[in-house]
């Protein structure tokens, strides 16, 4: 297998980071223990599975962790923390890495502030939005200016998902269902709050191959015209019109509904490590690469990347 994917869910956990959650008592996100990472780890990781180049995205919990706290300077110093970090790596690893930069929603002036900084000094390729954030998801009233100004920038917007308000079910870690379900959420309201479609220049990709988007896509567009009295078939329009990533995804029950749904180049590689294991980066890569994909493989395993970053699009020896 040689061909050099470019992996859009691929995680980045700064030292500091880890250790200032540990220092609020947050040791795992999602069921799944916060793991150490580093460069030489993930280009280890990367060779492994043909994967070229990584976009860097700090998980769950994100930054802002006080519901009570709307102007948050410490979640503000954190971002600009993470951030300066992620474009560490990309500079040391300039064909190894890019980063999506972590803003502060529910912070809307401190989110303007660290993507101005992220995108004009320190070279984002993108910015990593989690579905909700103490319940407020994304396409919120609030949220306008943010997304306007991503839209003038034509960003690439990364929706990562994160824990769904109420108390978790004993026995079910929440990235084993509950991820799904945010993601979902969230892309409901993207559509049914009129952003995507005022905000046509804005590339969103779901996390987890769109959680359950792709498979109850029809069911979503009729309660969104329920809620708003758009025409099913625009409602499909843009719930199509998001980027879908593969990481946890790559099976041949996901798969085909994936692929039966999104777009022709709105499917992209993602493999979640490190708080996927290598067992499951391996696992997941190994069934998307049996998977008849027709003639897409080369477009999902980087082709239709470079079309969203053309940064790493440039001819490079591919990885053996």
């Amino acid at each position: 297998m040689s061909r050099a994917r470019i992996d859009v869910h691929q995680h980045v956990v700064p030292p500091a980071y880890a250790a200032w959650l540990a220092g609020k008592g947050l040791r795992e996100a999602g069921g799944r223990e916060i793991p150490a990472w580093s460069a030489e780890a993930a280009i280890e990781t990367m060779d492994a599975h043909a994967i070229a180049t990584g976009i860097l995205s700090v998980s769950t919990p994100g930054v802002h962790l006080d519901p009570g706290l709307r102007v948050d300077a410490v979640a503000r110093a954190m971002a600009r923390e993470v951030n300066e970090f992620a474009a560490r790596a990309a500079a040391d690893h300039p064909e190894r890495f890019g980063f999506f930069a972590t803003l502060t929603l529910p912070d809307v002036d401190g989110a303007l502030e660290e993507l101005t900084y992220a995108f004009d000094a320190l070279g984002a390729s993108g910015v990593v939005l989690l579905a909700s954030t103490h319940g407020e998801y994304l396409g919120a009233a609030a949220h306008e200016p943010l997304f306007a100004e991503l839209a003038r920038r034509d960003a690439v917007v990364f929706v990562h998902p994160g824990e769904i308000q109420g108390p978790r079910v004993d026995g079910i870690p929440p990235f084993a269902a509950d991820f799904l379900l945010d993601t979902t959420r969230a892309a409901f309201r993207l559509v049914a709050n009129g952003v995507v479609r005022r905000h046509p220049t804005i590339k969103f990709i779901l996390a987890h191959a769109g959680g359950f988007v792709p498979y109850a896509s029809h069911r979503l567009a009729m309660a969104i015209t329920a809620e708003t009295h758009r025409p099913p078939f625009e409602n499909l329009e843009d719930l199509a019109s998001f980027y879908f990533d593969t990481a946890l995804s790559g099976s041949p029950a996901a798969l085909p509904s994936l692929l039966a749904f999104a777009r022709p180049g709105h499917v992209l590689f993602g493999s979640d490590w490190p708080y996927a294991p290598a067992i499951a980066v391996g696992y997941f890569t190994s069934q998307l690469d049996a998977h008849d994909l027709g003639g897409a493989p080369q477009a999902i395993d980087r082709g239709n990347a470079e079309a969203l970053f053309p940064r790493f699009a440039a001819p490079r020896k591919e990885i053996p």
